[in-house]
């Protein structure tokens, strides 16, 4: 662990002790291991929240432990950002590759299944709605903007450290707060820290969570709450 992490929380206080989010994140890691990194999901239900009547809420957190490094990142660039993203084999295209597609649903889809997310320039963010239609907000995976005076490769990383939650209608969120690599340590600190952002967004905090679970890709999920 660096010296950076080392004094971050460790428990969710008498809600959530450290020692039962410790024998939940050992328990992950003794099922099966697969031939694949599995990701550490939580799982949230949340109770007393009426979705069509409460503020809807859409927050996003990068944690300090990078919860999934296969990430697929795409990058829209200008000129500018074409350059530093070549540099950096970063995945990329630009908007004149995108005009190619004519707005047609079927190539956009299958274009934008080969990601996880994506990156824009600033300068380009308005564009890409008249350009690509409205497919990308539906797939929930309308960029986030690249300024102009962003480290791109700093920003990919911190892509694939991000939580982000999205209430609509649904009660349930998840998210990965970690994968089968990292120690439980920083597991435990992730999680930690998701939930308090999370009950940051919600308008009666724990009052408005059911039920709190941790599972890898493939184990049983293990509550903690």
């Amino acid at each position: 662990m660096t010296d950076d992490t080392r004094d971050l929380p460790m428990s969710l206080g008498l809600k959530v002790p450290e020692e039962l989010l410790r024998n939940a994140v050992d328990t992950i890691f003794k099922s099966k291991e697969r031939k694949f990194l599995e990701s550490v999901d939580i799982q949230i239900r949340l109770k007393n929240y009426d979705a069509s009547r409460a503020r809807r809420f859409n927050g996003s957190y990068v944690l300090p432990h990078t919860a999934r490094p296969n990430l697929r990142v795409c990058i829209i660039t200008d000129a500018k950002d074409l350059e530093t993203a070549k540099a950096n084999d970063l995945p990329c295209i630009t908007m004149d590759e995108l005009k190619k597609f004519n707005k047609q649903k079927k190539p956009i889809k299958k274009w934008a299944k080969k990601y996880d997310a994506f990156l824009a320039s600033a300068s380009l963010i308005r564009m890409i709605p008249r350009v690509l239609g409205p497919l990308l907000n539906k797939m929930g995976k309308f960029p986030t903007p690249l300024g102009k005076d962003d480290d791109m490769v700093k920003k990919v990383a911190d892509l694939k450290a991000t939580v982000k939650f999205q209430l609509k209608k649904e009660m349930g969120l998840g998210a990965a707060v970690g994968n089968r690599e990292m120690t439980t340590d920083q597991i435990i600190q992730n999680t930690v820290l998701t939930v308090n952002f999370l009950l940051g967004l919600l308008a009666k905090g724990w009052q408005n969570i059911r039920s709190v679970n941790l599972k890898s890709t493939m184990s049983a999920p293990q509550r903690i709450y």
